[in-house]
């Protein structure tokens, strides 16, 4: 009993120190976690980690944040799963609460920009890093390296990740099985996998915190992509019926990309918006509730995908893919941040730091980065 404890206690403390530094969005997350749990402290093989990122990215919620899960759950069963999770989200509600009280008051978000602005082009390194580390592991062959090129170019092209992602897991997982395999066995169907991707619910007539957490509930639980397509989700609940203007909406959506942890911690500034502490809380769990379900039904099932030649198959493909994913944020984010000489002298620095010194933890690469951004601004 002493041993789950100390294992809880660990992840809880893991998760919550990522969670205050954790910027850039799910790929820079990923990265810190392949550093942090595969490297570092090594609860999880390289190869199910990989499992893990590619199965995740097909059901709906933050990624990064059901992987927080994931890696808790290895370290310490169900109650990890559950320390993980909150111990990562914790820190961006607090500080997503903290501007929404301040943008209540006041009527604007503080100026935080100076601070931020050295973060994004250390996340290139710390992305860059992680792609390499996976990259290896994932490129089992020829073939995969051709499926990850081709997922690679169509990320670019604007395709939706998780139709590329499936596309690519099921492409690859047909071509290796009947190429590799005689035997009619195993033809097993992805239906549990399917199923996760549902439908949408009806509304509640009045506004009350039962009704800003069924609102989130149900955005949580169909989900997918960055805070902007949170805002179109949320457009017709909450603009459209007169709770919040567009402005309102798009100043919530800032504060969930410039503050450390998951985006949707968006949700916790709306719901102080309109309905207070209490609220916010009800926004909170709503959005995050759905995750914390679909992870406790989806990490058994990763396992026992492994354990099936076509599933396998499919899962290798599907990795594939995700690093190919990761390499078209690097190559957007890259795109948008290397603009300025003061991003590109931070970028080239954090390289050499993540490269050079592998043992320096990430987390005091994207805080020097953040002091260095600061300086070269007042230049």
């Amino acid at each position: 009993m002493n041993k789950e404890k100390n294992s809880v206690w660990e992840v809880v403390k893991v998760f919550f120190k990522m969670g205050l530094f954790a910027f850039g969005g799910p790929a820079a997350h990923i990265a810190m976690m392949e550093d942090e749990i595969i490297e570092k402290r090594k609860w999880i093989s390289k190869q199910h980690f990989l499992d893990l990122v590619g199965a995740t990215n097909l059901i709906p919620g933050p990624n990064s944040t059901e992987m927080t899960m994931h890696c808790g759950h290895e370290r310490a069963g169900w109650k990890g799963l559950f320390a993980a999770g909150f111990s990562f989200i914790l820190p961006a509600v607090l500080v997503t609460m903290l501007f929404a009280y301040l943008y209540t008051t006041y009527g604007e978000l503080p100026d935080v920009a100076p601070f931020f602005y050295g973060i994004k082009p250390a996340i290139l390194a710390v992305i860059a890093a992680a792609i390499f580390k996976l990259g290896k592991k994932a490129l089992k062959s020829t073939e995969l390296g051709i499926l990850g090129a081709l997922v690679l170019l169509s990320s670019l092209f604007g395709v939706n990740e998780v139709y590329a992602l499936l596309v690519a897991g099921l492409l690859g997982a047909f071509f290796f099985y009947t190429r590799n395999t005689v035997s009619n066995k195993e033809k097993k169907q992805l239906l549990p996998l399917l199923l996760l991707q549902t439908t949408s619910v009806s509304s509640i007539a009045t506004l009350s915190t039962l009704k800003v957490f069924w609102i989130f509930l149900k955005v949580g639980a169909i989900l997918y992509g960055s805070g902007y397509v949170l805002f179109a989700y949320l457009v017709p609940e909450l603009v459209d019926t007169g709770y919040m203007t567009q402005q309102e909406l798009l100043d919530a959506i800032a504060v969930g990309q410039f503050t450390p942890g998951p985006v949707l911690s968006t949700a916790t500034f709306i719901g102080y918006q309109i309905g207070g502490v209490w609220g916010s809380v009800a926004a909170t769990v709503g959005i995050f509730l759905p995750s914390f379900l679909f992870v406790l039904f989806l990490n058994p099932l990763v396992p026992k995908m492994r354990q099936s030649k076509f599933l396998s198959y499919f899962l290798d493909s599907v990795n594939i893919a995700a690093v190919a994913i990761m390499v078209g944020v690097l190559v957007e984010m890259g795109t948008q941040t290397l603009t300025e000489w003061q991003a590109i002298v931070i970028t080239a620095l954090s390289f050499v730091v993540t490269f050079g010194f592998k043992k320096i933890n990430v987390m005091w690469t994207v805080i020097g980065s953040s002091i260095l951004g600061w300086l070269l601004l007042m230049i």
